[in-house]
Protein backbone atom coordinates (compact mmCIF):
# COMPACT_ATOMS: atom_id res chain seq x y z
CA UNK A 1 0.00 0.00 0.00
CA UNK A 2 3.28 2.57 0.16
CA UNK A 3 3.21 3.00 -3.22
CA UNK A 4 -0.40 3.90 -4.05
CA UNK A 5 0.45 7.43 -4.24
CA UNK A 6 3.58 9.12 -3.82
CA UNK A 7 5.06 12.64 -2.70
CA UNK A 8 7.87 14.55 -1.97
CA UNK A 9 9.89 12.21 -4.01
CA UNK A 10 10.28 12.33 -8.19
CA UNK A 11 7.82 9.85 -9.32
CA UNK A 12 7.44 7.03 -12.16
CA UNK A 13 6.05 4.76 -13.20
CA UNK A 14 2.11 4.47 -13.09
CA UNK A 15 2.77 7.10 -10.22
CA UNK A 16 3.73 9.29 -12.88
CA UNK A 17 0.33 10.69 -14.98
CA UNK A 18 -0.26 12.93 -17.46
CA UNK A 19 1.70 15.82 -19.41
CA UNK A 20 2.11 14.11 -23.25
CA UNK A 21 2.42 17.42 -24.42
CA UNK A 22 5.21 18.31 -22.64
CA UNK A 23 6.59 14.72 -23.02
CA UNK A 24 6.37 15.09 -26.78
CA UNK A 25 7.82 18.75 -26.83
CA UNK A 26 10.41 17.54 -24.52
CA UNK A 27 11.54 14.45 -26.31
CA UNK A 28 11.81 16.17 -29.58
CA UNK A 29 13.70 19.55 -28.41
CA UNK A 30 15.98 16.62 -26.41
CA UNK A 31 16.80 14.31 -29.93
CA UNK A 32 17.37 17.97 -32.10
CA UNK A 33 19.79 19.28 -29.65
CA UNK A 34 17.29 21.75 -28.88
CA UNK A 35 17.85 23.93 -25.68
CA UNK A 36 15.12 24.26 -23.23
CA UNK A 37 13.60 26.41 -20.33
CA UNK A 38 11.24 24.93 -18.08
CA UNK A 39 9.32 26.42 -15.26
CA UNK A 40 7.16 25.94 -12.68
CA UNK A 41 6.55 26.00 -9.19
CA UNK A 42 8.22 23.76 -6.67
CA UNK A 43 6.55 20.33 -6.42
CA UNK A 44 4.63 20.68 -9.28
CA UNK A 45 6.49 17.92 -11.00
CA UNK A 46 9.53 19.01 -13.04
CA UNK A 47 11.83 16.51 -12.00
CA UNK A 48 9.80 13.49 -12.85
CA UNK A 49 8.86 14.91 -16.30
CA UNK A 50 12.85 15.10 -17.07
CA UNK A 51 13.43 11.01 -15.54
CA UNK A 52 10.04 10.52 -17.60
CA UNK A 53 11.45 11.92 -20.78
CA UNK A 54 14.67 10.50 -20.11
CA UNK A 55 14.07 7.15 -19.93
CA UNK A 56 12.51 7.55 -23.48
CA UNK A 57 14.78 9.20 -25.33
CA UNK A 58 18.16 7.85 -24.63
CA UNK A 59 19.97 5.76 -25.94
CA UNK A 60 23.61 4.33 -27.13
CA UNK A 61 23.63 7.40 -28.84
CA UNK A 62 21.63 9.90 -26.63
CA UNK A 63 22.83 10.45 -23.19
CA UNK A 64 20.52 12.73 -21.14
CA UNK A 65 22.90 14.03 -18.26
CA UNK A 66 21.01 15.32 -15.07
CA UNK A 67 22.28 17.70 -11.70
CA UNK A 68 20.58 19.37 -9.21
CA UNK A 69 22.83 22.61 -8.58
CA UNK A 70 20.66 23.34 -5.40
CA UNK A 71 23.59 23.39 -2.71
CA UNK A 72 25.84 25.50 -5.06
CA UNK A 73 26.64 28.67 -3.80
CA UNK A 74 28.95 29.90 -5.90
CA UNK A 75 31.10 29.27 -9.51
CA UNK A 76 32.73 26.78 -8.49
CA UNK A 77 30.89 25.06 -6.72
CA UNK A 78 28.95 24.60 -9.99
CA UNK A 79 31.46 23.84 -12.00
CA UNK A 80 32.84 20.79 -10.31
CA UNK A 81 29.58 19.62 -9.70
CA UNK A 82 28.75 20.03 -13.55
CA UNK A 83 32.05 18.13 -14.22
CA UNK A 84 31.27 15.02 -11.72
CA UNK A 85 27.56 14.78 -13.33
CA UNK A 86 29.11 14.66 -16.51
CA UNK A 87 32.28 12.44 -16.12
CA UNK A 88 29.83 10.31 -14.26
CA UNK A 89 26.90 9.83 -16.89
CA UNK A 90 28.95 9.42 -19.68
CA UNK A 91 30.54 6.89 -18.15
CA UNK A 92 29.62 2.99 -17.60
CA UNK A 93 32.23 1.61 -15.41
CA UNK A 94 34.28 3.73 -13.00
CA UNK A 95 37.43 2.84 -14.77
CA UNK A 96 35.81 4.61 -17.93
CA UNK A 97 35.07 7.63 -15.31
CA UNK A 98 38.60 7.92 -14.13
CA UNK A 99 40.23 7.46 -17.76
CA UNK A 100 37.88 10.25 -18.95
CA UNK A 101 38.70 12.60 -16.52
CA UNK A 102 42.20 12.36 -16.50
CA UNK A 103 41.97 12.90 -20.98
CA UNK A 104 39.83 15.81 -20.74
CA UNK A 105 40.71 17.37 -17.21
CA UNK A 106 44.15 17.86 -16.50
CA UNK A 107 45.46 18.26 -12.96
CA UNK A 108 42.87 17.13 -10.80
CA UNK A 109 43.00 15.62 -7.39
CA UNK A 110 39.99 13.48 -7.11
CA UNK A 111 38.97 12.58 -4.04
CA UNK A 112 36.16 9.19 -3.95
CA UNK A 113 34.02 8.01 -1.37
CA UNK A 114 32.10 4.82 -2.02
CA UNK A 115 28.50 3.38 -1.08
CA UNK A 116 28.68 -0.38 0.15
CA UNK A 117 25.85 -2.14 -0.46
CA UNK A 118 23.89 -4.13 -3.73
CA UNK A 119 23.34 -0.45 -5.18
CA UNK A 120 26.70 0.66 -4.24
CA UNK A 121 27.85 4.27 -5.98
CA UNK A 122 30.78 6.64 -5.42
CA UNK A 123 30.88 10.09 -5.02
CA UNK A 124 33.66 12.36 -6.04
CA UNK A 125 35.16 15.96 -5.26
CA UNK A 126 37.23 16.71 -7.92
CA UNK A 127 39.20 19.60 -6.56
CA UNK A 128 38.52 21.80 -9.67
CA UNK A 129 39.43 25.77 -8.47
CA UNK A 130 39.95 28.89 -10.09
CA UNK A 131 43.93 28.40 -9.76
CA UNK A 132 43.72 25.26 -11.21
CA UNK A 133 41.29 25.50 -14.23
CA UNK A 134 39.49 27.57 -16.41
CA UNK A 135 35.86 27.97 -16.41
CA UNK A 136 35.74 27.53 -20.75
CA UNK A 137 38.00 24.27 -19.71
CA UNK A 138 34.66 22.82 -17.66
CA UNK A 139 32.39 23.83 -19.85
CA UNK A 140 33.54 22.44 -22.96
CA UNK A 141 34.05 19.06 -21.52
CA UNK A 142 30.75 17.89 -22.31
CA UNK A 143 31.23 19.27 -26.42
CA UNK A 144 34.53 17.50 -26.02
CA UNK A 145 33.18 14.04 -24.35
CA UNK A 146 30.63 13.94 -27.32
CA UNK A 147 32.72 14.37 -29.94
CA UNK A 148 35.24 11.80 -29.08
CA UNK A 149 32.07 9.40 -28.49
CA UNK A 150 30.30 10.09 -31.43
CA UNK A 151 27.14 10.83 -29.32
CA UNK A 152 24.83 13.40 -28.51
CA UNK A 153 24.38 14.85 -25.14
CA UNK A 154 21.34 16.51 -23.10
CA UNK A 155 22.12 18.20 -19.80
CA UNK A 156 19.80 18.62 -17.61
CA UNK A 157 20.53 21.21 -14.73
CA UNK A 158 17.74 21.65 -11.85
CA UNK A 159 17.17 24.56 -10.10
CA UNK A 160 19.10 26.80 -12.30
CA UNK A 161 18.04 30.34 -11.05
CA UNK A 162 20.80 29.57 -8.46
CA UNK A 163 23.05 30.68 -11.19
CA UNK A 164 21.42 34.32 -10.34
CA UNK A 165 22.72 34.52 -6.71
CA UNK A 166 25.73 33.79 -7.39
CA UNK A 167 28.87 36.92 -6.81
CA UNK A 168 29.43 37.84 -10.06
CA UNK A 169 26.23 36.18 -11.62
CA UNK A 170 26.27 38.05 -14.47
CA UNK A 171 29.71 37.40 -15.15
CA UNK A 172 29.53 33.89 -14.74
CA UNK A 173 26.47 33.65 -17.39
CA UNK A 174 28.34 35.04 -19.89
CA UNK A 175 31.22 32.82 -19.67
CA UNK A 176 28.36 29.73 -19.90
CA UNK A 177 26.18 31.65 -22.74
CA UNK A 178 29.51 31.77 -24.70
CA UNK A 179 31.01 28.27 -24.00
CA UNK A 180 27.64 26.93 -24.79
CA UNK A 181 26.03 29.13 -27.63
CA UNK A 182 28.53 26.84 -30.11
CA UNK A 183 28.03 23.14 -28.88
CA UNK A 184 26.97 20.90 -32.35
CA UNK A 185 26.59 17.91 -30.08
CA UNK A 186 25.53 19.43 -26.69
CA UNK A 187 22.30 20.70 -25.64
CA UNK A 188 20.97 22.19 -22.48
CA UNK A 189 17.74 22.05 -20.55
CA UNK A 190 17.50 24.49 -17.59
CA UNK A 191 15.01 23.69 -15.04
CA UNK A 192 13.77 26.00 -12.64
CA UNK A 193 11.26 26.68 -9.46
CA UNK A 194 11.27 29.78 -9.01
CA UNK A 195 9.45 31.66 -11.80
CA UNK A 196 10.29 35.29 -11.06
CA UNK A 197 13.98 34.58 -10.96
CA UNK A 198 13.70 32.17 -14.59
CA UNK A 199 11.70 34.79 -15.79
CA UNK A 200 14.75 37.79 -15.15
CA UNK A 201 17.43 35.26 -16.53
CA UNK A 202 16.33 34.20 -19.56
CA UNK A 203 13.69 36.97 -20.71
CA UNK A 204 15.71 39.89 -19.68
CA UNK A 205 17.11 41.27 -22.69
CA UNK A 206 19.83 42.83 -20.64
CA UNK A 207 21.54 39.00 -19.70
CA UNK A 208 23.48 36.92 -21.43
CA UNK A 209 20.88 33.89 -21.54
CA UNK A 210 17.60 36.10 -23.10
CA UNK A 211 16.36 34.00 -25.63
CA UNK A 212 18.36 30.90 -24.99
CA UNK A 213 16.27 28.07 -25.76
CA UNK A 214 12.20 27.23 -26.08
CA UNK A 215 10.42 28.52 -22.90
CA UNK A 216 8.27 25.93 -21.58
CA UNK A 217 6.02 27.17 -18.39
CA UNK A 218 4.86 23.93 -16.71
CA UNK A 219 0.86 23.93 -16.41
CA UNK A 220 -0.95 22.41 -13.50
CA UNK A 221 -2.21 18.43 -14.27
CA UNK A 222 -6.18 19.14 -14.86
CA UNK A 223 -9.05 17.55 -12.22
CA UNK A 224 -10.23 15.20 -15.25
CA UNK A 225 -6.79 13.53 -15.15
CA UNK A 226 -6.25 13.13 -11.59
CA UNK A 227 -9.35 11.68 -10.53
CA UNK A 228 -9.28 8.27 -12.89
CA UNK A 229 -5.68 7.72 -11.20
CA UNK A 230 -7.13 7.92 -7.63
CA UNK A 231 -10.01 5.78 -8.15
CA UNK A 232 -7.33 3.55 -10.01
CA UNK A 233 -4.88 4.03 -6.75
CA UNK A 234 -7.70 3.12 -4.14
CA UNK A 235 -9.18 0.02 -6.05
CA UNK A 236 -5.90 -1.18 -6.11
CA UNK A 237 -6.42 -2.02 -2.24
CA UNK A 238 -9.66 -2.81 -2.33
CA UNK A 239 -11.14 0.96 -1.35
CA UNK A 240 -13.87 3.08 -3.16
CA UNK A 241 -13.61 6.12 -3.80
CA UNK A 242 -16.36 8.26 -5.59
CA UNK A 243 -15.37 10.52 -8.33
CA UNK A 244 -16.87 13.38 -6.94
CA UNK A 245 -14.96 12.88 -4.00
CA UNK A 246 -11.60 12.47 -5.97
CA UNK A 247 -12.53 15.52 -7.76
CA UNK A 248 -12.77 17.32 -4.47
CA UNK A 249 -9.65 16.23 -3.50
CA UNK A 250 -8.06 18.11 -6.40
CA UNK A 251 -10.23 21.38 -5.98
CA UNK A 252 -8.86 21.69 -2.25
CA UNK A 253 -5.09 21.77 -2.78
CA UNK A 254 -5.94 23.93 -6.31
CA UNK A 255 -4.26 20.60 -8.76
CA UNK A 256 -0.68 20.83 -7.32
CA UNK A 257 0.71 17.69 -7.87
CA UNK A 258 2.54 16.64 -4.82
CA UNK A 259 -0.41 17.80 -2.26
CA UNK A 260 -3.09 15.68 -4.52
CA UNK A 261 -0.52 13.06 -4.31
CA UNK A 262 -0.40 13.33 -0.29
CA UNK A 263 -3.98 14.50 0.15
CA UNK A 264 -5.25 11.10 -1.99
CA UNK A 265 -2.81 9.67 0.42
CA UNK A 266 -3.68 10.06 3.49
CA UNK A 267 -7.58 10.09 2.34
CA UNK A 268 -6.88 6.54 1.65
CA UNK A 269 -5.76 6.06 5.33
CA UNK A 270 -8.82 7.35 7.09
CA UNK A 271 -10.82 4.46 4.76
CA UNK A 272 -11.87 1.34 5.78
CA UNK A 273 -13.55 0.58 2.67
CA UNK A 274 -15.29 3.46 1.01
CA UNK A 275 -13.92 7.18 1.30
CA UNK A 276 -16.19 9.86 3.07
CA UNK A 277 -15.86 13.62 2.89
CA UNK A 278 -15.47 13.24 6.56
CA UNK A 279 -12.41 11.17 6.09
CA UNK A 280 -11.18 13.80 3.16
CA UNK A 281 -11.68 16.70 5.90
CA UNK A 282 -9.45 14.54 9.02
CA UNK A 283 -6.62 13.81 5.72
CA UNK A 284 -6.81 18.13 5.40
CA UNK A 285 -6.39 18.08 9.30
CA UNK A 286 -3.56 15.60 9.28
CA UNK A 287 -1.61 17.73 6.23
CA UNK A 288 -2.35 21.15 8.11
CA UNK A 289 -1.16 20.12 11.25
CA UNK A 290 2.18 18.53 9.40
CA UNK A 291 2.98 21.78 7.46
CA UNK A 292 2.08 24.11 10.44
CA UNK A 293 5.70 24.46 11.50
CA UNK A 294 6.90 25.63 8.27
CA UNK A 295 4.37 28.16 7.71
CA UNK A 296 4.64 29.19 11.10
CA UNK A 297 8.37 29.80 10.13
CA UNK A 298 7.65 31.27 7.08
CA UNK A 299 5.01 33.77 8.23
CA UNK A 300 6.31 34.31 11.87
CA UNK A 301 8.91 37.23 10.74
CA UNK A 302 6.65 39.54 8.30
CA UNK A 303 5.74 42.73 8.81
CA UNK A 304 2.47 43.75 10.13
CA UNK A 305 2.27 45.52 6.11
CA UNK A 306 3.54 42.12 4.66
CA UNK A 307 0.64 40.45 6.88
CA UNK A 308 -1.91 42.76 5.92
CA UNK A 309 -1.14 42.42 1.90
CA UNK A 310 -2.07 38.58 2.43
CA UNK A 311 -5.41 39.53 4.40
CA UNK A 312 -6.37 41.08 1.33
CA UNK A 313 -5.58 38.55 -1.04
CA UNK A 314 -7.13 35.85 0.91
CA UNK A 315 -10.69 38.24 1.30
CA UNK A 316 -10.55 38.18 -2.70
CA UNK A 317 -8.26 41.33 -3.66
CA UNK A 318 -6.40 40.50 -6.11
CA UNK A 319 -5.59 43.97 -8.41
CA UNK A 320 -5.61 47.52 -7.52
CA UNK A 321 -4.08 47.09 -4.01
CA UNK A 322 -3.11 50.80 -4.64
CA UNK A 323 -6.83 52.41 -4.67
CA UNK A 324 -7.62 54.82 -1.26
CA UNK A 325 -10.68 51.94 -0.16
CA UNK A 326 -8.29 48.84 -0.16
CA UNK A 327 -5.18 50.70 1.38
CA UNK A 328 -7.26 51.76 3.91
CA UNK A 329 -9.77 48.65 4.63
CA UNK A 330 -6.44 46.76 5.05
CA UNK A 331 -3.94 49.16 6.51
CA UNK A 332 -1.26 48.62 3.67
CA UNK A 333 -0.19 51.54 4.21
CA UNK A 334 0.68 54.15 1.05
CA UNK A 335 0.43 53.61 -2.66
CA UNK A 336 3.61 53.54 -3.01
CA UNK A 337 4.37 51.28 -0.50
CA UNK A 338 2.20 48.34 -2.99
CA UNK A 339 5.14 47.40 -5.53
CA UNK A 340 7.55 46.70 -2.70
CA UNK A 341 5.12 44.56 -0.67
CA UNK A 342 4.58 42.78 -3.56
CA UNK A 343 7.96 42.05 -4.78
CA UNK A 344 9.08 41.05 -1.12
CA UNK A 345 6.25 38.59 -1.06
CA UNK A 346 7.01 37.08 -4.67
CA UNK A 347 10.52 36.61 -3.65
CA UNK A 348 9.53 35.24 -0.33
CA UNK A 349 7.55 32.61 -2.73
CA UNK A 350 4.24 33.06 -0.36
CA UNK A 351 2.80 34.89 -3.26
CA UNK A 352 2.52 34.46 -6.99
CA UNK A 353 1.40 36.22 -9.99
CA UNK A 354 -1.01 35.48 -12.45
CA UNK A 355 -2.95 36.59 -15.56
CA UNK A 356 -5.47 37.71 -13.43
CA UNK A 357 -3.54 38.88 -10.34
CA UNK A 358 -1.74 38.10 -7.10
CA UNK A 359 -2.62 34.90 -5.19
CA UNK A 360 -1.21 32.71 -2.42
CA UNK A 361 1.41 30.55 -3.99
CA UNK A 362 0.61 27.38 -1.97
CA UNK A 363 -3.15 26.34 -1.47
CA UNK A 364 -2.10 24.15 1.86
CA UNK A 365 -1.08 28.01 3.13
CA UNK A 366 -3.24 29.64 2.41
CA UNK A 367 -6.26 27.30 4.06
CA UNK A 368 -3.82 27.16 7.18
CA UNK A 369 -4.05 31.29 6.67
CA UNK A 370 -7.84 31.39 6.50
CA UNK A 371 -7.79 29.20 9.54
CA UNK A 372 -6.02 31.63 11.75
CA UNK A 373 -7.48 33.72 14.21
CA UNK A 374 -6.23 37.49 12.64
Amino acid sequence: MAKEFIFGVAVSGENFIGREKEIHRLSSNFKNGINTILSSPRRWGKTSLIKKVKAIVESDKLRVIYVDIFPCRSEYDFYNMFAEAVLKQTSSRFDEWKDIAYEFISRLTPKFAFSVGPDSDYSVSLGITSKTHSAEEVLQLPERIAQKKGIQIVICIDEFQQIGEFPDSVIVQKKMRSAWQHNSRVSYCLLGSRKHLMDELFQKRSLPFYKFGDIINLKLIPTEVWVPYICKQFKKVDRVISEELAAEICRIVENHSSYVQQLAWLTLLETEKVATREGVARALNELLDENTPLFTQQTELLTTYQMNFLRAILAGIHKEFGIATVLSEYNLGSSSNISRLRKSMVEKELVEFRQEGYFIADPILKIWLERQKW
